[in-house]
C-alpha cells in the first residue's frame, strides 16, 4: 500500500544541494506536512507514495529556494530615490533623510510586502533583514508566507524608531520575545555598523544575543571610509576590533566584508564567522571587491545578500550569483573559481547555514522543511541543455522561477501570488510613491 503524502513535486532535474551535488534526473519529492519525506527518482518515489497534489515536472527543474543573507526589505520603497552617489553621500544626505520622514509600522508594512512579492517571484524562500519596526515586517511577511529572519536595528543615534541606545535594545529585546519560536520569523539583534555603534553598544548586542540564543546581524568593512574610521577610534582593523571585544563567533553574519587584510579573513574563519556578499550593490555604490576567493580559501562561508533595493536596484539572487561568478574570474584572472556549483551552494545551502537554519533549510533532505522553487527550463535561452548547474547560475533569470512552496505550502503557482493580492500590493506601493515624491 502507498504512502499518504501531502504533494509530491517532480522535475526533469531534482538537485537537492546536499553534500555530493547530486543531480537527480526525471526525480521528485514527496512532502508531508511542511517536510520533505523523501526525495528521489521520479518512478521510485510515484511507486512509494500517493500525494494529494502532483506538480508534474516535464521541462521543470527542482531546487531549494535561495536565501537572501543581507537585506533593508522595506527600503524597496526608496527604489531609485538617490542613484550614482558614494555610500557616504547617499547614507547622509538622502536615505537616513527619507527614513526620517517616512519610516513607520505601516510604510514597513506595506513594502514589506512588495518586497517579499519581488523576492517570491525570484526563487528567495528565505531573507534576513535588518532594518527598524520589525514587528511590521513579520506580520506582513508572515501574511504573506515567506520566511524572514528580521533583524531589529541598533544605533547610537536616535531616529523615528529610538531616541536612544537603551531604547533600540530594548525594542529588539521586546521584538525578539514577540516572535520566538515562530515557525516563519526568526528574531535577531542588529547593530547597524561599527561608524554608527560604540563598543558599548557592541558588547550589549552581543551580550543580548546570548541571552537570548538569536543571531547577529552587522554591516562590516564595506568601504575604504569606514575602515579609516575605525582605525582612527579605535586603531586596529574592523576585524580586528570585533574580535577583541568578544563580538565574533558562528552566531555573526557580517554583511559585504569588502576591505579585509589577510589577518582578518584568518580571523574571520577561526571565528566562524558567516558572511553575505552583496556583489551588485558593492559594484553600484564603488565599495569595492570583497576577497571572495581568498575568504574561501580560509575556509570562510559566503553567501548572498541583495543589500536593499535602494541601492542594488532590486531584489535577485540569481542576478547576484551570475554577475558574482562573472566578475571574480576576471578579477582573479582565473576561469575555473567561483564554479557554478560553488555558487548555487552559497546561493542554499551556505545561506541557510550562515544564518543558523542549516538543520532546517537550504538542502531539499529528508526530514528538513519543504521551502522548494520550481523552475521553467522550456524557455529559448535555456536550450538546449547540458549542465543543469551551469544553466541555472549562467543562463537562468529570476523570471524563470514557476512556483514556488514556503514550509509546505504553495505562495507561488504559476508565476502568481497565491496568499496575497498582487494588484494590492502595487497599488499601495504607487500610492506611496506619489507622496514621496511630492513632498
Amino acid at each position: 500500500m502507498k504512502i499518504p503524502v501531502d504533494h509530491i513535486i517532480c522535475g526533469d532535474y531534482v538537485l537537492p544541494m546536499d553534500q555530493s551535488f547530486t543531480v537527480i534526473e526525471k526525480g521528485a519529492v514527496a512532502i508531508k506536512g511542511n517536510k520533505i519525506l523523501d526525495v528521489g527518482p521520479s518512478e521510485e518515489i510515484s511507486g512509494k507514495y500517493i500525494a494529494g497534489k502532483i506538480s508534474a515536472g516535464e521541462g521543470k527543474a527542482v531546487l531549494p529556494g535561495f536565501i537572501n543573507t543581507h537585506t533593508h526589505a522595506a527600503m524597496v520603497y526608496f527604489r531609485g530615490i538617490a542613484d550614482d552617489l558614494p555610500l557616504t553621500e547617499w547614507l547622509n544626505n538622502h536615505i537616513w533623510p527619507a527614513e526620517n520622514s517616512w519610516l513607520s509600522p505601516s510604510f514597513v508594512s506595506d513594502a514589506v510586502e512588495l518586497a517579499c512579492l519581488e523576492m517570491l517571484k525570484g526563487g528567495i524562500t528565505t531573507y534576513n533583514d535588518m532594518y527598524f519596526f520589525e514587528d511590521a515586517a513579520g506580520e506582513s511577511s508572515k501574511r504573506i508566507g515567506m520566511r524572514a529572519v528580521l533583524g531589529s536595528g541598533i544605533l547610537d543615534f536616535p531616529s523615528v524608531s529610538a531616541r536612544s541606545t537603551d531604547e533600540y535594545l530594548e525594542n529588539a529585546k521586546q521584538f525578539v520575545k514577540n516572535w520566538h519560536d515562530d515557525e516563519l520569523i526568526t528574531p535577531c539583534i542588529a547593530p547597524h555598523a561599527l561608524y554608527t555603534c560604540g563598543p558599548d553598544t557592541l558588547k550589549k548586542s552581543k551580550a543580548l544575543a546570548e541571552i537570548l540564543n538569536v543571531p547577529l546581524h552587522i554591516h562590516l568593512s564595506e568601504t575604504q571610509w569606514e575602515v579609516g574610521e575605525v582605525m582612527a577610534r579605535y586603531h586596529k582593523r574592523p576585524v580586528e576590533y570585533l574580535a577583541d571585544l568578544g563580538f565574533l563567533d558562528e552566531s555573526v553574519l557580517a554583511a559585504h566584508c569588502v576591505w579585509l587584510h589577510d589577518n582578518e579573513i584568518e580571523l574571520l574563519a577561526k571565528h566562524k564567522v558567516g558572511v553575505s556578499h552583496c556583489m551588485e550593490s558593492n559594484l553600484k555604490l564603488a565599495s569595492g571587491f570583497a576577497p571572495v576567493v581568498s575568504m574561501l580559501t580560509a575556509g570562510v562561508k559566503i553567501s548572498f545578500g541583495t543589500d536593499g533595493a535602494a541601492s542594488n536596484n532590486d531584489l535577485s539572487i540569481m542576478s547576484e550569483m551570475s554577475t558574482t561568478a562573472k566578475v571574480h574570474k576576471a578579477l582573479s584572472n582565473n576561469p575555473t573559481v567561483l564554479d557554478a556549483k560553488t555558487v548555487l551552494l552559497m546561493a542554499t545551502r551556505w545561506g541557510a547555514e550562515v544564518l543558523g537554519l542549516g538543520h532546517a533549510i537550504g538542502s531539499i533532505e529528508q526530514g528538513k522543511i519543504a521551502d522548494i522553487i520550481i523552475m521553467n527550463l522550456d524557455k529559448p535561452h535555456l536550450t538546449p541543455l547540458y549542465n543543469i548547474y551551469s544553466h541555472i547560475v549562467y543562463a537562468a533569470m529570476a523570471s524563470d522561477v514557476e512556483a514556488v512552496m514556503v514550509n509546505g505550502k504553495m505562495v507561488i503557482n504559476d508565476r502568481k501570488l497565491l496568499s496575497a493580492d498582487e494588484t494590492e500590493i502595487l497599488y499601495k506601493a504607487r500610492k506611496w510613491c506619489e507622496k514621496i515624491r511630492n513632498r
